[in-house]
């Protein structure tokens, strides 16, 4: 059995479609094979899923990297999602017989390429973290790309991982680290009120005394309030229990779930039972699980 990895690069370009297929384009290499990519006007964020054998994902995502600091520039990027950089967060996974400790080698290398072929400065996150205050994203990006771009050379807690002590002026600064998986996960409510998102959010993320392994944060997307959700470790918190209790919270402010999206690919065990059409996920096909569409990939490159 090959070891394989799983890259997800969050890219900050959610509506210009000919970025992102240039960003996709730079990123094919032998060995990588492109699984899921979509874009999020409102967001203004794109998401690419990746798979592959440790040489070709690490040099898929570098590549990534630098075709992004080229075409985006973040002083007039505009979008509700925090960001630190063009390429904001690059984080990998291991898959079939790879490990968390070959993900922290393979984001530490491909860190330091990142800083040598494209001077944008690198923060290294969760599994990857130097220290245990750059674990958490959040920290690591709190204030996003106009606050820690004045604060970089001044706050001991800004210096980056890898690079010099200010932001690249267009791309900022690429965090990059190795994780379990994460389930992006939003869910839309039938409302425009956007507070009602955000205590809903507030009450279910696990930094509020919500539940286990939940990030969330509330914004107005498509018109509506959204619940914008990252689940870490769906063994300890599922989807189903994540949307139970998003019902629940909305109902105590007079709101109701309309639907529900996913950001990405799911694995099977994550559904824990309960079916899409019980999550009123949107547009769900077999091919948004991970088993599924890796299977389907990874068949077409043995013919």
């Amino acid at each position: 059995m090959r070891p394989l990895v799983e890259c997800v690069p969050n890219f900050s370009e959610g509506r210009d479609k000919s970025k992102v297929d240039a960003i996709i384009a730079a990123m094919h290499v032998d060995g990588a094979y492109l699984l899921a990519h979509e874009m999020d006007a409102d967001h203004n964020r794109c998401v690419v899923t990746l798979a592959g054998e440790r040489e070709a994902i690490q040099e898929a995502a570098i590549r990534g990297v630098g075709k992004a600091a080229e075409l985006i520039d973040l002083n007039s990027h505009r979008g509700v999602h925090p960001r630190l950089g063009a390429a904001d967060v690059v984080p990998f996974t291991p898959l079939q017989g790879a490990t968390l400790d070959d993900c922290v080698a393979i984001a530490r290398h491909v860190g330091v390429e990142i800083w040598k072929r494209y001077a944008v400065p690198v923060y290294l996150y969760e599994a990857a973290a130097t220290s245990a205050e750059r674990r958490n994203l959040e920290d690591v990006r709190r204030g996003g790309f106009e606050t820690i771009r004045e604060e970089i050379a001044s706050v001991a807690s800004r210096k980056p991982d890898f690079g010099d002590l200010r932001l690249h002026p267009t791309a900022g600064a690429a965090i990059v680290g190795a994780r379990k998986f994460l389930i992006a996960y939003n869910i839309f409510l039938n409302t425009p009120d956007v507070e009602v998102a955000r205590k809903v959010a507030r009450a279910v993320r696990t930094s509020s005394g919500g539940l286990p392994c939940v990030k969330a944060s509330g914004f107005l997307v498509r018109g509506q309030a959204q619940v914008s959700m990252n689940l870490t470790d769906f063994e300890q918190t599922s989807m189903g229990q994540v949307f139970a209790a998003v019902q629940s919270e909305a109902a105590k402010h007079g709101a109701e779930i309309v639907s529900s999206e996913l950001i990405g690919l799911v694995p099977k065990k994550a559904l824990g039972g309960v079916t899409p059409d019980a999550l009123r996920i949107e547009n769900f096909e077999p091919s948004r699980i991970l088993e599924n569409r890796l299977a389907a990939v990874m068949s077409l490159q043995q013919k």
